[in-house]
């Protein structure tokens, strides 16, 4: 791309100001992943209806499969839809788990108002040499900046690890001083994909780890905290799924329970991807196996998205607390 897109040009925000608030508010920002029109279509619907503000996530997984030209002429057709709809959102455009610095001053030069680099993988000293290069460079254009500390177990596009490494309360105030960045994912227990638990018979989910949270909020007090991994893996589509021919046995998430608490805390952004995917494909399943015959995208894939509008309005009324919010 020749030309740098600014996301204020798009009706967008950073997410600073919506954190501050968060925090100060004891709720969290929904961050919902999307990777096409209807997922889309229904995170606004459904923030417009609940009037939350809302993080649009994009993986790089994401951004290849839509378009990055495509993603965003339809971030700037969302704050368009939500304004006609009567609503002042605010609305920010998000990558998640970028990999690079070459992602992300990517996103940052084609529209995108936040960014998140994680080096969580990486040696501590790389992790943060990699960030402050990402932080330098998006905050020149006022760009917001996400790092990971811990690193999450489980499967989620590109992201694979195999199991989980707790965040070091020792480390993130350095971490934050030495990077500059804007907000910071921590590892309490939560897990990416849609099989976070390996449960044994009997065995309950193991809950989150709220002594490190608290610990890390006495370190770095007021400081903007992200749940990755935050889907908790609704039960009811998981078994709509597996009726109508799907194979997903096992498959847990993280309580509303729990989330609920962490929301009210310093964490003020949660990420939900998980259960957005497995409302879409449930309703889809159970769709075209009640109508063998129908053939029109818009039939089932608007019973999905019906479906999806709801789930998010469940959870920003329910779990994350940002109802009302906008």
């Amino acid at each position: 791309m020749s030309k740098t897109v600014s996301y204020k040009d798009l009706g967008l925000v950073n997410s600073r100001e919506l954190f501050r608030k968060a925090v100060s508010g004891g709720y969290a920002i929904p961050a919902y992943n999307f990777n096409n029109l209807e997922q889309l279509q229904a995170i606004i619907l459904a923030c417009v209806a609940t009037r939350s503000p809302v993080i649009l996530q994009v993986s790089k997984g994401a951004r290849s499969y839509a378009n990055e030209t495509m993603l965003r002429y339809m971030a700037l057709g969302s704050v368009e839809m939500a304004r006609e709809m009567g609503a002042e959102l605010p609305i920010v455009l998000h990558l998640d788990h970028g990999d690079s610095f070459e992602l992300c001053k990517s996103c940052v030069d084609s529209g995108f108002s936040s960014v998140m680099i994680d080096g969580s993988h990486l040696p501590y000293a790389e992790n943060v040499a990699l960030t402050r290069q990402v932080v330098e460079y998006a905050h020149q254009f006022d760009v917001s900046v996400e790092g990971e500390l811990g690193v999450l177990a489980g499967i989620e596009d590109e992201v694979v690890a195999e199991k989980s490494t707790y965040t070091q309360p020792d480390e993130v105030e350095d971490f934050v001083e030495k990077t500059g960045v804007d907000s910071l994912a921590i590892s309490i227990g939560t897990s990416h994909g849609a099989f976070k638990f390996k449960l044994k018979a009997g065995e309950s989910v193991p809950p989150l780890r709220f002594d490190i949270l608290e610990e890390i909020e006495k370190r770095i007090p007021g400081f903007p905290i992200v749940l990755h991994g935050a889907s908790s893996v609704v039960p009811a589509y998981v078994a709509l799924i597996n009726q109508y021919g799907g194979k997903m046995e096992g498959a847990i998430g993280v309580s509303e329970d729990q989330l609920r608490r962490a929301a009210k805390s310093a964490v003020c952004k949660i990420n939900i991807d998980s259960d957005g995917r497995l409302a879409v494909t449930a309703k889809i399943r159970e769709f075209l196996a009640n109508n063998p015959g129908e053939f029109d995208p818009r039939k089932y894939l608007g019973v999905a998205r019906s479906e999806l509008v709801e789930l998010i309005k469940h959870k920003n009324e329910a779990v994350v607390g940002s109802a009302g919010k906008a």
